[in-house]
């Protein structure tokens, strides 16, 4: 049998590093440079998107927790002290993606971008760093599914070190870590293909693209894990804001479509362009 990974990257004295800090530092890092990339191409200063990460990585963190605590608020109530111990686990990725959004739309107001042209180009490499980021829980041995059998995961064709790292508890578990992760890798490839055809895409439309793919993703993968959030009644709390956004995004997209009325995601920032003609 062989041992589970060990979650610790390195030890510098009394000082830990997580893989799971590492993993979500390198996903977060590809994705600024992805995005900064094609700000370029779409005639927005890169700044912008430096500007935003720096805005938007404490904000998710703090919306992250916030998410997690109102759905775990008979133990928070009970054990106040615990709400801002974030070391000891418990974040949401649900509410990290409603916060970063709420701070991408207050800064493209006060800078006068279009916001869904700023989301268009980040939503990709976000989808991205997600699915980078499922491999920090897997260092972590969570984000797993029901009990399983080892004969089940070698019929996956997984290299051994990730089946034999799905042994928790005693027991072997489902990968929904690496479900989730494979299904945003699968979305970041077909839209960064298809994103640049001319008129397919209206402002906006990649951003719900990607909110339609992970959200249809998500509710299924949800449904196969164990730690899931609940709002009484057995409601998974992640399956149902998957739904509501699912919903939500697809209206949406229809509704934009028909008005015919935004510019296509290929002329990007057309002011800045216009400028740089002048």
């Amino acid at each position: 049998m062989v041992a589970a990974l060990n979650p610790i990257a390195l030890r510098l004295g009394g000082l830990e590093i997580h893989w799971y800090g590492v993993i979500i530092a390198f996903g977060v890092m590809l994705a600024v440079y992805l995005a900064s990339t094609e700000a370029k191409r779409r005639n927005v200063n890169e700044d912008h998107i430096l500007n935003l990460v720096l805005w938007a990585l404490p904000f998710a963190l703090i919306g992250a927790r916030i998410y997690y605590v109102v759905f775990e608020w008979p133990y928070y109530s009970a054990h106040p002290s615990e709400i801002i111990a974030i070391w000891h686990g418990g974040i949401a990725i649900y509410g990290a993606l409603i916060a970063s959004a709420i701070v991408f739309i207050v800064y493209c107001r006060v800078k006068d971008l279009s916001i869904w042209l700023i989301l268009d180009i980040a939503a990709p490499t976000v989808m991205l760093a997600q699915a980078i980021g499922r491999w920090g829980n897997f260092m972590n041995q969570e984000a797993f599914g029901q009990i399983t059998k080892l004969s089940f995961l070698r019929e996956l064709h997984l290299p051994e070190w990730i089946s034999q790292q799905m042994l928790i508890g005693g027991h072997y578990r489902m990968p929904t870590f690496l479900f989730e992760s494979a299904w945003n890798l699968t979305g970041f490839i077909i839209i960064m293909s298809i994103r640049h055809h001319a008129k397919w895409f209206q402002q906006g439309e990649i951003f719900l693209t990607y909110v339609l793919w992970y959200s249809f993703g998500r509710f299924f993968v949800e449904g196969m894990r164990t730690d899931s959030l609940y709002l009484g009644a057995g409601i998974r709390v992640s399956q149902l804001v998957s739904i509501i956004l699912f919903v939500c995004a697809a209206a949406l997209f229809i509704y934009r479509r028909r008005q015919q009325s935004s510019p296509w995601y290929m002329e990007g920032n057309l002011n800045a362009a216009i400028n740089n003609k002048e």
